[in-house]
């Protein structure tokens, strides 16, 4: 068990953001997050890297809590997150925002510097072939598709090397072969990192092929694998109003 929370509320005046959720993820899991708008996945995940602290219950990574903490003790520990919007740095290459990224616990001022350390030269290479930028490395981030943004922000998290990655709505926006390639980049990464995705695109959710977690009202209104969540017809109701899940 990688990530589990408990009892786990988070309380807006007299909104229920999120409601005494139970959670539990596996070590090298890939778990899809849906619900409608205003379900509560956001503030879940705010709650699991410390951008909001609970009001209720707790949170315990690796088994240890980690309710109380931080958020960059538990980035150190290892949880890494991408937002929905990609933040990269326009006027750097590709290859740069690699090597800023996966030199991140280095003195700030050496950042600045173009002389890299080899080690951190290679696993920014890696990172670019993994998520398929190797070929244009030297290309201003500028430059990139919407799509290729999103896949070098990924990158750029996967370079601290969490071990719990979470992605809120990262196919937003593509096209249909980006979200498809991106898909096949999920299924890889999860070999290795547990990763837990927002997603509204149930044909995504399909391709990935992913337990599936769905909030209403911030409680969990059901879990499974897509064929479970597909023949629910409470969350057909709440979720989509219509019957093709």
């Amino acid at each position: 068990m990688i990530l589990e929370t408990r009892g786990l509320a988070k309380f807006f005046g007299g909104l229920i953001a999120v409601d005494r959720v139970d959670f539990f993820l596996e070590e090298r899991e890939l778990r899809s997050l849906i619900g409608p708008n205003g379900a509560g996945k956001t503030t879940f995940f705010n709650l699991i890297t410390g951008h909001l602290q609970a009001d209720e219950g707790g949170i315990f990574f690796r088994g240890r809590e980690i309710t109380k903490q931080p958020v960059y003790s538990r980035a150190r520990l290892g949880i890494g997150r991408k937002f929905q919007s990609p933040t990269v740095f326009d006027e750097l290459t590709v290859f740069d925002n690699i090597r800023v990224a996966t030199r991140g616990s280095s003195p700030p001022f050496s950042l600045f510097f173009k002389r890299f350390d080899p080690e951190y030269d290679e696993n920014a290479r890696q990172l670019l072939e993994r998520v398929r930028l190797g070929k244009k490395r030297n290309w201003p981030a500028s430059k990139l598709s919407h799509g290729e943004r999103q896949w070098l922000e990924i990158a750029m998290v996967l370079g601290s090397k969490p071990r719990l990655l979470l992605l809120d709505e990262p196919t937003a926006g593509m096209t249909p072969a980006e979200t498809r390639q991106t898909a096949h980049l999920l299924k890889e990464i999860a070999s290795d990192t547990s990763t837990v995705v927002i997603e509204h695109d149930i044909k995504f959710v399909r391709e990935i092929a992913s337990k599936i977690t769905v909030l209403h009202k911030g409680a969990i209104l059901a879990e499974g694998l897509l064929e479970d969540i597909a023949g629910n017809d409470t969350v057909r109701k709440v979720y989509l109003g219509r019957e093709d899940v």
